[in-house]
């Protein structure tokens, strides 16, 4: 056994949560959010990660309701009868968070490492 290579490793998961214990931000709201910068369509970008508009809808909802600001801007009419694209708050939001969470997993790596090494220390007694 060398560290924790090959036997396990490490997933991180990173949420903001309201008041109520109540997710409104994490990696899917951020794929979303992605999404509907390249498709600057909400269904378009719901269908290509595989949820229901209702779900992907919901999600900027919530987003929305948490941060008191509008991350999206939603287009009626036209002969599509579609499309969405981020606010500027919502642009910079979505890298904001995206710098965050990226920091916050890599900042976990130090620490799984020493993990890795104490146990593997521990394993050989």
């Amino acid at each position: 056994l060398q560290g924790c290579r090959g036997v396990m490793e490490l997933k991180t998961k990173i949420y903001l949560v309201d008041e109520e214990d109540d997710k409104f931000m994490g990696i899917g709201v951020l794929w979303l959010l992605q999404e509907v910068a390249g498709t600057q369509s909400l269904n378009k970008a719901a269908a290509n990660l595989g949820i229901s508009y209702t779900k992907a809808f919901n999600m900027v909802k919530n987003l929305e309701k948490a941060l008191g600001k509008e991350v999206l801007l939603r287009k009626k009419g036209g002969s599509t009868r579609e499309g969405a694209t981020l606010t500027d708050f919502g642009s910079d939001f979505l890298a904001l968070y995206d710098e965050f969470q990226k920091s916050a997993k890599k900042s976990m790596e130090a620490p799984y490492r020493e993990f890795c090494d104490r146990l593997a220390d521990l394993m050989k007694e």
